[in-house]
């Protein structure tokens, strides 16, 4: 190195900002904050709110041009997770990402949740992305991948598990198990009616004049 170069890690910003959402999914995110602190008026305005599209959970976006902001915005979400948290190979999120179902929906969470931390007033919600939401994403993900997917995407490896569970002989086993739950849960004996009929208790103080003691029936005693 000559006495005028510098380091090469000194022609890099310290840190990246975390990425922003494309212009659709902000004005997914700001409907949904209409949904949970505007007036009645404004939430009746967006129609059935239980439809309204949810960045952290992908599948219940629907519109093709929406899913595919929500993908890019979740791979400018990995590449920054990447270079601004990883350090060892073994915590870096394959590229192969999008192939793997489980990295989608926790990715999705992740980022949802990291871009809400960063709206903050305040470190709290941050600290405690950084404390519980990140590593506990690291670990499952290492758990899940192993190392699967180091040189390339691997084939899924639970694949021949998965199909035997839903093949006919598993399938109406589980409905077998199914149906003796049910059998179980019947009433036996009685009628069902029968079990929900009130009864009355002679503790000595009724009389007979008076109550039938059969039936709960109060006797005409008006010619006495």
């Amino acid at each position: 190195m000559s006495a005028n170069s510098k380091p090469s890690y000194l022609g890099a910003f310290m840190v990246r900002p975390f990425p922003e959402p494309g212009r659709a999914l902000r004005h997914c995110y700001r409907e949904l904050h209409i949904a949970a602190n505007g007036t009645a008026e404004q939430r009746k305005a967006l129609g059935d709110l239980r439809m309204l599209p949810r960045p952290w959970d992908p599948s219940s976006i629907r519109e093709p041009q929406l899913r595919r902001e929500l993908w890019t915005w979740l791979d400018l979400v990995v590449s920054w997770l990447n270079a601004e948290y990883v350090w060892d190979v073994v915590g870096i999120i394959p590229p192969c990402w999008p192939r793997h179902p489980h990295l989608v929906h926790e990715i999705a969470v992740l980022a949802d949740q990291r871009r809400s931390a960063g709206l903050g007033f305040n470190s709290d919600a941050l600290e405690e992305w950084h404390r519980y939401a990140l590593p506990a994403f690291t670990e499952r993900g290492r758990t899940r991948l192993k190392d699967h997917c180091e040189e390339g995407h691997s084939d899924w490896p639970a694949r021949a598990r998965y199909s035997r569970h839903g093949a006919d002989p598993a399938v109406q086993q589980r409905d077998t198990v199914f149906a003796h739950d049910e059998a179980l849960m019947k009433p036996r004996g009685r009628d069902a009616s029968e079990s929900l009929r009130l009864h009355l208790i002679d503790t000595g103080n009724l009389n007979p004049d008076v109550v039938d003691l059969e039936t709960g029936e109060i006797l005409d005693c008006g010619n006495e």
